[in-house]
């Protein structure tokens, strides 16, 4: 069975951006493909030093626990990234992550390639706009398929659940899920 990876960039557990993650995954699985969310939470990502050791083994050198995300995306026929917006962008640990996950798949299978998916970003007030800019640059220079929605992947909210208010925000990621399960079939 096809399957979607959601990586859930958020250090809060249960916060807003897991509950959006859950809501793209419900709809995603209502829709015949298997979803399974992981959590940075936790973790200590480092930033790539580029040492090249990647090249054409498929794994990173640095043992932080992101070469078991690295096999589950490899896994995987989607991926998507949840994540808070901090001062209009993306957390610092995700874009180490991403770049990492990037070098490794472009320095040895290019396990990226034409795996769906996109980013989704949830904050406060404002910033998303940017941060989904920046996180379309790593899934088209990894070479994936976007698909759109009926707006952009954001949705607002900052007390704890107040994201499921954000009914626009909820029907764009659930169309968006709705998206990406629809086309991995067909890709498929």
């Amino acid at each position: 069975m096809e399957k979607v990876l959601l990586l859930n960039a958020s250090p809060r557990k249960d916060g807003n951006t897991a509950r959006i993650a859950a809501e793209c995954a419900k709809t995603i699985e209502k829709n015949g493909v298997e979803t399974e969310t992981v959590q940075l939470r936790g973790m200590k990502i480092q930033s790539c030093i580029a040492c090249g050791k990647c090249e054409g083994i498929g794994i990173c050198a640095l043992n932080d626990g992101l070469n078991d995300i690295i096999n589950k995306i490899r896994e995987s026929e989607g991926f998507i990234v949840c994540t808070p917006v901090y001062f209009g962008t993306a957390r610092g640990d995700l874009m180490a992550a991403l770049q990492r996950i990037g070098y490794v798949s472009m320095n040895s299978d290019n396990f990226l390639s034409w795996k769906v998916g996109g980013p989704i970003a949830v904050a406060r007030r404002g910033g998303q706009t940017s941060t989904i800019q920046e996180l379309l640059m790593f899934y088209l220079i990894n070479d994936m398929i976007v698909p759109g929605s009926t707006y952009w992947n954001m949705v607002f909210g900052l007390k704890k659940g107040e994201v499921l208010k954000d009914e626009e925000g909820i029907r764009t990621i659930k169309r968006f899920g709705e998206n990406v399960a629809n086309l991995i079939k067909k890709i498929n």
